[in-house]
């Protein structure tokens, strides 16, 4: 058990070691450029990827389901942990009041049971504020809303759009409403941006972005007449 601890414990010490390659202090944005990566040596993921976004600029990724290969909060560079804020699809609460939880990551409330007793919104407005409190560069939306009822999406998204204004924002779409005020859409397919431009440039194009948006609409109407 000692070996093991021990061993985990080196690991740990490299990843917290480990020199940025990234100047997070810059007021120019970072510029990909030609990025590749594939998992478990066979399927591609990204091929000659470019993506630029400037300070301030809300950015949003979209594509084909499966097309993000791997979840980009998963990068631990060391100088971006007091910059980047996560919020994800599915909030990870602990078993202390949501005070705690907020400033661990105004109520007193006890969550226990990682957060079973609170709904879906609730949660996660709370990881939210969780992301907030340290007031990140940066902020990542990785389908921060997909796993909401419309009317807890409704609330969330308001709280999101407020507070992207002012900080870059990188947000991971399934849900292409919740991203129709960015400044910038990227859409990936087969590994590379396919399309760029805002969300009435994609639609103008009538592309795989339009294609994407009114075949969700067209399932919405269709649903929508089934019920009524």
């Amino acid at each position: 058990m000692f070996m093991a601890a021990k061993a985990s414990a080196e690991s740990t010490m490299k990843l917290l070691e480990s020199v940025p390659r990234i100047d997070a202090w810059s007021n120019n944005g970072e510029k990909t450029e030609n990025v590749n990566g594939h998992i478990k040596f066979s399927k591609t993921i990204l091929r000659e990827l470019c993506l630029e976004i400037k300070p301030g600029q809300f950015a949003a990724l979209v594509g084909p389901s499966g097309c993000d290969g791997i979840d980009i909060s998963t990068l631990n560079v060391n100088n971006l942990r007091e910059y980047i804020s996560l919020v994800s699809q599915e909030s990870s609460l602990y078993d202390m009041t949501i005070k705690e939880n907020i400033l661990f990551g105004c109520y007193d409330t006890s969550v226990d049971n990682k957060g079973a007793q609170l709904s879906s919104g609730q949660k996660q407005r709370i990881a939210i504020a969780r992301a907030l409190i340290c007031n990140p560069k940066i902020l990542l939306l990785d389908e921060a809303t997909s796993a909401l009822d419309s009317e807890s999406e409704k609330i969330v998204q308001a709280a999101l759009d407020k507070v992207a204004k002012g900080r870059t924002t990188l947000a991971i779409a399934y849900r292409l409403s919740t991203i129709q005020h960015a400044d910038i859409i990227f859409v990936i397919k087969d590994s590379k941006v396919a399309e760029k431009g805002t969300h009435q440039e994609l639609l103008a194009k009538g592309g795989i972005y339009n294609s994407m948006f009114f075949c969700v609409k067209e399932y919405i109407l269709n649903l929508v007449n089934k019920v009524f």
